[in-house]
């Protein structure tokens, strides 16, 4: 019994080294609401479709976002967020991007660039997921660069035209 408990341990550690994704998250952000972490949670849980709350108490809600896990902590109102600091959202199309900037900016802020922020003061960047590609990799890059930066929402045509 015990060479099969071993054998199944040693399994669980071989497939995490093979398998990077199926390792545990060991890193992830805490948001400090000034005593709204509840409503915050509803708000992002009522944006993204892959979402749920994972265990929270009047403290602390644990959630999950498209498979990164969060902690929003109900705290005082010392701290507010920065924009030094922004969560990234990569869309795989102008529809998703559209929807996501709705959603955020309703009662948030735009900014430049893909950049805006919610109601709650946290900073997002709502991009395409091959912006990496269209700013740096592609013949255009130098161009994009120049659209991009005359954007507040992006717009991946615009980008991929430039």
């Amino acid at each position: 019994m015990s060479f099969f408990i071993t054998n199944l341990i040693l399994s669980s550690k071989i497939n995490e080294l093979i398998n990077p994704y199926s390792m545990k998250q060991m890193m992830y952000p805490c948001l400090w609401f000034a005593g709204n972490a509840t409503e915050a949670v509803d708000f992002y849980i009522s944006i993204f479709r892959d979402s749920r709350i994972l265990s929270a108490n009047s403290l602390v809600t644990f959630l999950e976002i498209k498979g990164q896990k969060f902690m929003a902590l109900n705290g005082r109102p010392d701290f507010e967020p920065s924009q030094a600091t922004s969560l990234v959202i990569e869309c795989t199309s102008q529809d998703e991007i559209d929807q996501y900037w709705e959603a955020i900016t309703k009662e948030g802020e735009e900014s430049m660039c893909g950049w805006c922020k919610d109601k709650y003061g946290f900073s997002w960047q709502i991009i395409p997921e091959n912006m990496e590609k269209l700013l740096f990799q592609s013949a255009n890059a130098e161009r994009a660069v120049q659209a991009m930066m005359g954007m507040k929402k992006i717009d991946i045509a615009a980008l991929e035209n430039a």
